[in-house]
């Protein structure tokens, strides 16, 4: 058996991957900031397991409501995991739309998420570790 097999730990492996992608498609729109006619792009948010990414085979996760205060809607988690146009706010008069800015705040993100997903899959090591471990030792 090995972490693959884990769905915890495949799900987290994907998230990597699409976090990877999402910062070089980020990096492609910095580098293309003076490309007249350029529109920037993004990746639509990750795929849950069970909504057709990694771990397709586990039940789809169902928010359940106990209370009529709660919000209903659908996961921004659910929506497909592809590149798409994404401009940014203004365009200039070469048709050009990124926007340094915004750029350096998805990225960001981008880098927060993906520090956040490491220090997760770390910590589940840990814990299997620990598990793992003799009584005593």
């Amino acid at each position: 058996m090995t972490l693959d097999d884990v769905p915890l730990f495949a799900t987290l492996k994907s998230r990597l991957s699409y976090l990877a992608d999402r910062q070089q498609v980020i990096s492609q729109n910095v580098a293309n900031t003076d490309t007249p006619g350029f529109t920037p792009s993004d990746l639509k948010p990750f795929t849950l397991p069970g909504q057709g990414g990694a771990g397709a085979g586990l039940p789809p996760i169902t928010p359940t409501l106990t209370s009529p205060m709660h919000m209903t809607g659908t996961p921004a988690g659910r929506l497909k995991s592809k590149p798409v146009n994404s401009p940014d706010s203004e365009t200039t008069l070469d048709g050009n739309s990124v926007v340094l800015e915004e750029e350096m705040m998805r990225m960001t993100q981008a880098r927060m998420d993906y520090d956040t997903a490491i220090s997760f899959y770390q910590q589940s090591l840990t814990m299997i570790q620990q598990a793992a471990k003799r009584p005593g030792t």
